[in-house]
């Protein structure tokens, strides 16, 4: 499996998550924001543990939905927005922590998010999740 400006959009399993995990990895650069868009069970967390393994990283990855905020690493940050909007995720100091280096895995992040993040001067990468049936289709919006 491998992302590319051409080949925006895979689609994996279960099974084969580690493998999509490792080509998110590959195509993003090392300090990125990456805003993970699906519905409601649509595999967001999921992907976050693949991409944490991905990275050889052993961590208890959970959602940090009340916490809004879980650092793996000095370089790997994990939020959840699904409970505030980009006003109080700013008046939070939380675009503060986006300065941080590494890469930070944003769920439930908006369109509105990241019109304000790229406005501030951040690369926003949008990762949209559907799933279809046992499968789930990622693709990298513009």
């Amino acid at each position: 499996m491998k992302f590319s400006d051409e080949q925006r959009t895979l689609t994996a399993d279960l099974r084969s998550l580690p493998s999509l995990a490792e080509a998110i990895v590959a195509y993003l650069p090392n300090d990125a924001i990456v805003l993970l868009q699906g519905d409601l069970a649509a595999g967001k967390t999921t992907l976050v543990k693949a991409i944490v393994a991905a990275l050889g990283i052993d961590a208890d990855v959970s959602s940090p939905t009340f916490s809004l905020q879980h650092s793996y690493t000095e370089t790997l940050h994990h939020y959840d927005l699904y409970r505030i909007d980009e006003e109080e995720f700013a008046r939070l100091g939380l675009l503060e922590e986006l300065e941080k280096p590494g890469l930070h895995l944003v769920e439930w992040g908006s369109d509105a998010l990241a019109e304000r993040l790229r406005a501030y001067g951040f690369e926003v990468y949008r990762l949209a999740i559907e799933g279809e049936g046992d499968r789930r289709s990622y693709r990298f919006l513009e």
